[in-house]
C-alpha cells in the first residue's frame, strides 16, 4: 500500500508545473487570448470549408505527392510535405497543419519581439495580429497551397538570425537548412539567401557560421537540381523562370525596338507578339496560360515547359528589358503599387480573385459541391482523380452553414488593407534610415525581406494577392523594432531577473 508521504512529491511537482503554467499565461495573457481567438477562427474555417479549398496550382502539388518527380514549373518542397502526410489520406489534416503553421508564425513574431527586443506584451501581440486575424491569411491556410509553409520558413529564418547576434556554426547550419527548405518551397528563397548572407557579412559574425549556412543550404538544393537534371537534362530548379519572365515582358515588348535579326535569332523572333501594345490585355499571365494570347510560345513547338522553349523565352525577355527599360520599370512599378490599395480590386481576373474569397455559394452547383476540374497533370494523371486518390474519398470543398457564413462575413471587414501595409513599411523604412551608420541595424533584415517579397513578383511575374501575405509579418517585425524605443515599458525591481525580456541593441 502506497503511503501519503510517497505521493506528496508527485503532487507538489504537479502543483508546481500548474503554478508555473498559470504564471506564464498571466505574463503573456494578451497574446494567449489573441492566439486562442486566432485558433478559433481557424477552427470555424475548417468546419465551414472542409476538407480544403482549392487553387489552380493545388492539383499539381497533389500530383507530385502521388507521383514524385521534379516539377517543371515550381520546386517540389510543398509536394514533399503532402507526400509525408499522404498515408493519412486527409486534406483536412493538411489544412490543419497549415493553420498550425500560421499560429506558429505568430508565436515566432511574438517571442522575437518580447525576448530579444523588449516590446511590451501588447506591442508584440499587435505585431503578430495580422497573421492571427487577417481573413485572407486564414483563407490561404485553408487552400492546398505552399504559402503558409513558405511564410513560416521565412519568418523562422529571420527569427533565428536576429535572435543570435553571435552566431555559432551550428546555428548557421540550421539557418542554412531552413533556407534550403524555403528555396525548395518557392524559388524566391534564393534572394532571401543572398540577403541573409549580406546581413551576416555586415554584422561580421565570422566566416564559420556563414560557410556552414551556405553549405547546409547548398547540399539539399544541389541534390534536388541533380534529380531535376535526370528528368529534364538541365541542372536547374525549374523549366519556368524564362517563360514566366517572358509573360512579364509580353505586355509591353515591342520587337521593332529590340533589334532582332530573324536570320540569326529566329527563336527570339518567333516569340514576337503581333497585337499592338495598346490592344494587349494588362494581365501578364494571359500570355503564358491562355492559348489565344500564348500563341507565340506555340510557334517553337513541343511542350510549353521545355528547356529549349524556356531558354528562348528568357533571351526574349532580357532583350525586351534591356531595349525598353522605361516600359519595364513602368509595369513593375504599377504592379508593385497594387499591394497598397485601400480595398482589393479584382486582379488579375475574377476567377483568380474569387479563389481567395470565403464564398458560401461559390463552390455550389445545384446545391451540391462543385466538382474539381478535369485537367491533365504532368504525371499523365488527372486533377480530380488525383485529388480523390489522395483523399480516398470526395475531395471537393463542402460548404457548411453557419460556419461558412461567419467567415464570409468576417472576411469583408477583418483584413490588413494595402494602405495599412504601406504605412507599416514606411515605419520600417524610417527605422532603417535612422540607423544608417549601422547599415539599418536589426531593422534592415526583416524590412528588406518584406520589400523584396513584394517587389519580386512584380519584377519577374505579375502581382497576385497571395504574394503579399508572406511579406506582412516581416514588415510588422521591422516596424515593431523601429517603434520599440518609443514605447515605455514598466520596469519592476525584479526586471533584471531571468524572467524579463532581454533587449537587443538597435
Amino acid at each position: 500500500m502506497v503511503s501519503v508521504a510517497e505521493i506528496t512529491p508527485v503532487d507538489d511537482s504537479a502543483r508546481g508545473r500548474t503554478a508555473r503554467l498559470r504564471t506564464f499565461l498571466r505574463r503573456h495573457r494578451v497574446f494567449a487570448a489573441a492566439l486562442a481567438v486566432g485558433g478559433l477562427l481557424r477552427l470555424v474555417t475548417m468546419l465551414g470549408y472542409g476538407p480544403a479549398m482549392w487553387f489552380n496550382d493545388s492539383y499539381e502539388y497533389v500530383s507530385v505527392a502521388l507521383h514524385p518527380r521534379p516539377h517543371p514549373i515550381r520546386p517540389d518542397g510543398y509536394g514533399f510535405w503532402l507526400l509525408a502526410l499522404k498515408p493519412f489520406h486527409s486534406f483536412a489534416l493538411v489544412t490543419f497543419t497549415q493553420h498550425v503553421m500560421g499560429l506558429a508564425t505568430a508565436v515566432l513574431i511574438y517571442a522575437l519581439l518580447r525576448r530579444k527586443f523588449g516590446l511590451p506584451t501588447w506591442g508584440a501581440t499587435l505585431a503578430a495580429a495580422p497573421v492571427l486575424f487577417d481573413a485572407y491569411q486564414i483563407q490561404l491556410e485553408q487552400l492546398i497551397m505552399s504559402d503558409a509553409m513558405f511564410t513560416l520558413l521565412v519568418v523562422g529564418v529571420i527569427t533565428l538570425v536576429l535572435w543570435h547576434r553571435r552566431m555559432s556554426w551550428k546555428i548557421g547550419a540550421l539557418v542554412g537548412v531552413l533556407l534550403a527548405l524555403t528555396w525548395l518551397t518557392r524559388s524566391i528563397g534564393l534572394p532571401i539567401l543572398a540577403l541573409v548572407v549580406a546581413y551576416l557579412l555586415v554584422k561580421r559574425v565570422g566566416w564559420r557560421p556563414i560557410v556552414a549556412m551556405i553549405t547546409a543550404c547548398a547540399v539539399p538544393v544541389i541534390c534536388y537540381m541533380a534529380w531535376f537534371s535526370t528528368n529534364f537534362g538541365k541542372f536547374a530548379m525549374t523549366n519556368s523562370d524564362g517563360l514566366i519572365l517572358y509573360m512579364r515582358t509580353a505586355i509591353f515588348a515591342d520587337c521593332s525596338k529590340m533589334n532582332i535579326d530573324p536570320r540569326k535569332e529566329l527563336d527570339i523572333a518567333l516569340l514576337c507578339i503581333e497585337e499592338p501594345v495598346s490592344q494587349r490585355p494588362e494581365y501578364a499571365q494571359w500570355y503564358l496560360w491562355r492559348s489565344e494570347y500564348g500563341q507565340p510560345l506555340h510557334r517553337l513547338g513541343g511542350k510549353t515547359f521545355e528547356s529549349v522553349k524556356n531558354d528562348a523565352a528568357s533571351k526574349f525577355a532580357m532583350r525586351a528589358i534591356l531595349s525598353q527599360p522605361g516600359d519595364y520599370l513602368q509595369v513593375v512599378g504599377r504592379d508593385f503599387l497594387r499591394s497598397f490599395h485601400w480595398g482589393r480590386p479584382r486582379f488579375p481576373d475574377a476567377s483568380t480573385y474569387n479563389m481567395y474569397e470565403f464564398r458560401p455559394y461559390y463552390e455550389l452547383v445545384n446545391g451540391k459541391p462543385k466538382r474539381l476540374p478535369t485537367w491533365p497533370s504532368y504525371a499523365q494523371g488527372r486533377t480530380d482523380t488525383d485529388a480523390y486518390s489522395y483523399e480516398q474519398g470526395p475531395p471537393e470543398t463542402r460548404i457548411v452553414s453557419p460556419w461558412a457564413d461567419i467567415m464570409s462575413g468576417y472576411q469583408k471587414v477583418f483584413y490588413l488593407r494595402g494602405i495599412m501595409l504601406g504605412g507599416i513599411l514606411l515605419i520600417g523604412l524610417y527605422g532603417v534610415a535612422v540607423r544608417w551608420r549601422t547599415w539599418g541595424g536589426p531593422v534592415a533584415l526583416p524590412w528588406l525581406a518584406a520589400f523584396g517579397l513584394l517587389l519580386a513578383p512584380a519584377a519577374t511575374a505579375e502581382f497576385d494577392y497571395r504574394y503579399v501575405l508572406p511579406a506582412v509579418p516581416l514588415a510588422c517585425v521591422a516596424a515593431a523594432i523601429t517603434l520599440r524605443n518609443g514605447v515605455k515599458r514598466k520596469v519592476t525591481p525584479t526586471s533584471a531577473s531571468a524572467s524579463e525580456p532581454t533587449t537587443e541593441r538597435a
